[in-house]
């Protein structure tokens, strides 16, 4: 007997045609997609694409004005249709969290707590906060005070996470601390985490997949690499980092890239891309500026069809200097 094919998991997250209108503007316009059980997805998008208002739908605190939002197979319900707004397996961490003032974390914790004793002692040592617990909260820094607030939220047990631009007010430091915090719940709790940030580097190094947002519209979604190296538009490009577009001429000397997107005319190449060769063995161009950034520098080429920017750690190259550069064809991108 020919054994059948297995079925697809079902999603533990489903966005079904969500549009949100307001004021007879829409700020997201008939956006899908689906979120796998331990999958970390971040949504990525320039200010007022969107990106917070569909956290806030999926997490069952704003109503969308056509489309549904399914978790776990049931749909989550609007702030329209119940008492108390949200769904109590999905945790919201908004940018404007707040803790109780002038109480002990101990004395916050204790009062959301829906674990036994030892679970919300792991939870805490998870969290980065088990030498906190004696402190005031308005002892706490920063850091801290979202850290203690994520652990309040886990504490209820949900089985999805969001969180709204988590980074964006954390130093180095605490921002690594945090990422670390992301990674062991979501492994040991066995959690899903939704993301919204607007720094490309927070959300490269940390999703499995990114979504990208633009003027309300889903327009990519792809793993870090593909968003990054493959973009769909100089749109989707430009929020992931430094890149060069070139057409015509200097397009063409670059490389052998007709088989490259078809029908696309701007060659889109990430500073990193373009390589110095020697004299002969690729295209010359004239250094017109040096950046020094400690690990690397970036060159100003100026080429015979326009400037580009090579990043590089070649030492001792000065303005005036005459380079060679190449691209192969699987780091060249049409769009």
């Amino acid at each position: 007997m020919k054994k059948q094919p297995s079925a697809p998991p079902a999603p533990l997250l489903d966005v079904r045609r969500v549009s949100f209108q307001e004021a007879g503007i829409f700020g997201l316009h008939d956006v899908s997609f689906t979120q796998q059980p331990r999958q970390k997805l971040a949504l990525a998008g320039e200010t007022g694409a969107g990106k917070s208002t569909l956290l806030q739908i999926v997490a069952g605190l704003a109503a969308p004005s056509t489309g549904e939002v399914y978790f776990e197979g049931e749909r989550v319900e609007d702030p329209h249709e119940q008492l108390i707004p949200g769904h109590p397996g999905i945790a919201y961490l908004s940018q404007q969290f707040e803790l109780p003032k002038f109480l002990r974390v101990e004395q916050v914790l204790r009062y959301a707590d829906k674990l036994g004793a030892d679970e919300a002692r792991e939870l805490y040592e998870l969290c980065r906060i088990d030498h906190l617990l004696q402190r005031k909260t308005n002892q706490l820094s920063g850091g801290e005070r979202q850290r203690t607030a994520l652990a309040r939220l886990l504490l209820g047990a949900p089985r999805l996470l969001l969180l709204d631009e988590p980074f964006s007010n954390l130093d180095s430091a605490h921002k690594q601390t945090l990422k670390a915090v992301l990674r062991d719940v979501g492994e040991q709790l066995d959690l899903s985490c939704l993301l919204v940030s607007h720094d490309a580097h927070d959300t490269l190094s940390w999703a499995d997949e990114i979504l990208v947002l633009q003027q309300g519209r889903l327009v990519q979604r792809g793993t870090p690499e593909q968003v990054y190296r493959q973009p769909e538009s100089e749109y989707v490009a430009a929020l992931f980092g430094d890149y060069n577009l070139l057409s015509g001429a200097a397009a063409r000397a670059l490389g052998p890239l007709a088989d490259v997107r078809p029908g696309r005319k701007k060659l889109l190449i990430r500073p990193e891309n373009l390589h110095l060769v020697e004299a002969g063995q690729g295209l010359a161009g004239t250094v017109a500026a040096v950046t020094f950034f400690g690990s690397y520098s970036e060159l100003r080429v100026q080429l015979a069809g326009g400037a580009v920017t090579v990043r590089t750690t070649a030492r001792h190259l000065a303005p005036g200097a005459v380079v060679h550069l190449h691209l192969s064809a699987e780091d060249a991108w049409r769009i």
